[in-house]
């Protein structure tokens, strides 16, 4: 009897400290950064046309995100932005191709500070100073392959087993130009069954870009689903949490640096067995400068002073309620000088344009694509409808306003509607106060376009940097939050 009394008072002590060491135990982190990659584009997201299974799989079994929105429709501005937790002028590289400062902090870091093992993959944007954040660097097209997923798994398998890791996975897909080169049948489209937004034209030429665009989706997609297989086969899956975000909108006209949904709405899913319950959906408006608090929060470790987001991991659990009442993004230079900066609420959209004498057909990227000429040749033909020709207005108003409510695709500028002048004074006071609390400046000498917006020729001023926004304030050592 005593026996059986020893043995089951064992049990208990066994069975509880497993529980307390799921329960307190760090939990793993991999944060995947889609590259140029709409919101709409996903499955899970209402897009038919796609195949995303895995990722599908992930929201199944995780929390989906429907307004999560980015800093900049921008990829190293907006992924600056998630490393450090700061908007875009607050990290001094608010402009494409720009490093971030040594002085900053940066989560990875932290991370990897308190014990984590760090490693990014693939792209790697951000600039020199965040070497230190990784005890393993592997960049490049050589070493990650053409899609940026090679070495996933094998990271995965070698990776020190004594400690909790984090993987920073920037996959080159699905970013200009194409490369779905050894495909399988699973990542291959057909462009007569693919839904055309409604920014372009819709011809075979479009198609086929499109094609070519979401057969990168589907091979990162397959990755993300190799990439869990491995994590079940390892038994690590229930304490590692997966995050699937996307950098920026798709690169076509009318969505890559704009500052409607379409370029700043970001596909969001997170996924921890431990913590948050699958097939949850939340309304709540998060940033990506929340991003960096909340896998500190996770890891147990305090965000700094110079983090400018707030953490939402109360959303894990109670996905209903609210978080943000305000999003603030901007645009700076990406191929071509642009100054804007827009608030949106959950209603609501109002947009700055202190460069309003130019059009906004996306950088070159975009701008150059097949889809583009044939936006061209339709405007040419006098065939484009209002969203499409958003592309090439010159001079775009220098106020935009849309109610996302009545109008989700934002096409109809209500700046001068007399209806909605107190929720557009109240907006533009809430964007000025914003800029004023987070030190955002407008230069006169902003850095010019570098490439003719419509052959892409180079300009005298390729390569040569004017006064980056926030410079003569010192935004980068600000680290007021702002209004939320």
């Amino acid at each position: 009897m005593k026996r059986h009394l020893i043995f089951f008072l064992s049990l208990l002590f066994l069975t509880s400290c497993s529980v307390h060491q799921k329960t307190t135990a760090k939990p793993n982190i991999i944060l995947i950064i889609g590259d140029d990659i709409s919101w709409d584009d996903i499955g899970c997201y209402g897009n038919p046309s796609v195949h995303t299974p895995n990722i599908d799989k992930l929201a199944e079994e995780g929390l989906l995100f429907n307004n999560a929105f980015i800093t900049s429709s921008s990829c190293s501005p907006s992924r600056c932005s998630i490393i450090t937790g700061r908007y875009p002028h607050n990290t001094g590289a608010a402009e494409l191709h720009t490093p971030l400062p040594v002085h900053l902090k940066f989560f990875p870091e932290l991370l990897r500070q308190n014990g984590y093992f760090s490693a990014l993959l693939a792209k790697w944007h951000e600039g020199e100073s965040t070497r230190r954040a990784y005890d393993t660097l592997i960049t490049g097209v050589d070493k990650n392959g053409t899609g940026g997923e090679a070495q996933w798994i094998n990271v995965l398998r070698y990776r020190p087993k004594n400690r909790p890791f984090f993987l920073w996975l920037a996959p080159f897909d699905a970013h200009r130009p194409w490369s779905d080169d050894n495909m399988d049948t699973h990542h291959h489209h057909d462009p007569h069954k693919i839904r055309v937004p409604g920014t372009l034209v819709d011809d075979s030429a479009t198609r086929n870009d499109l094609v070519a665009y979401y057969n990168e989706i589907g091979r990162l997609d397959t990755y993300i689903g190799k990439l869990q297989e491995e994590l079940e086969a390892q038994g690590i899956a229930d304490n590692t949490m997966i995050i699937f975000i996307g950098d920026n909108g798709r690169a076509f006209p009318g969505s890559k640096t704009r500052l409607y949904d379409r370029g700043i709405k970001t596909p969001f899913i997170i996924k921890w067995k431990n913590e948050i319950t699958g097939g949850q959906k939340t309304n709540a408006l998060v940033s990506s400068i929340d991003i960096a608090p909340t896998l500190l929060e996770c890891a147990g470790i305090a965000s700094p002073a110079t983090v400018q987001g707030v953490s939402f991991k109360s959303l894990f659990t109670k996905p209903a309620t609210s978080f943000r009442h305000y999003i603030f993004a901007e645009h700076n230079w990406h191929d071509y000088s642009a100054y804007e900066r827009c608030v949106r609420t959950d209603r609501y959209l109002y947009i700055l344009n202190k460069r309003p004498e130019w059009d906004n057909g996306g950088p070159i990227d975009a701008n150059q694509s097949p889809s583009a000429q044939s936006l061209r040749a339709a405007l040419k033909r006098g065939e484009l409808d209002s969203l499409q020709l958003d592309a090439y207005i010159k001079p775009r108003p220098p106020e935009e306003f849309y109610d996302n409510t009545s109008d989700p695709l934002q096409q109809r500028n209500l700046v001068n509607d007399k209806t909605y002048t107190g929720a557009i004074d109240s907006l533009r006071k809430i964007l000025q106060q914003w800029r004023d609390q987070t030190a955002d400046t407008y230069p006169s000498a902003l850095t010019a376009d570098w490439y003719d917006r419509n052959t892409a020729d180079s300009l005298p001023a390729l390569g040569k940097r004017g006064e980056m926004p926030g410079a003569s304030k010192k935004a980068d050592t600000v680290n007021a939050k702002g209004i939320f």
